[in-house]
């Protein structure tokens, strides 16, 4: 998955049941990101159009793992780690 945002408990589990990861993009640039998409095919939900589920083909695309396959997470790792810098 891509997206800017946080996933719910019930979805970082499915990801660890899964093997699943989740990246996160920075939010306005994605005509860049656009870029970097060699090809896209729909896996699910094609009648919600750009919601769609697609499969990605990418190349050089500036994204961060936020969530890994193990639920580790870093909108609360890298939180807590920076709540402990400033005390």
């Amino acid at each position: 998955m891509i997206g800017k945002g946080k996933r719910g408990p019930e979805v970082v589990e499915a990801m660890k049941t899964h093997g699943a990861v989740y990246f996160g993009a920075i939010g306005g640039c994605g005509a860049l990101l656009g870029k970097c998409i060699k090809k896209a095919e729909v896996v699910a939900y094609d009648d919600l159009g750009a919601e769609a589920i697609r499969r990605l083909e990418v190349e050089d695309f500036p994204a961060i793992v936020i969530i890994d396959s193990e639920g580790n997470n870093l909108y609360e790792s890298g939180r807590a780690n920076y709540l402990t810098q400033i005390k």
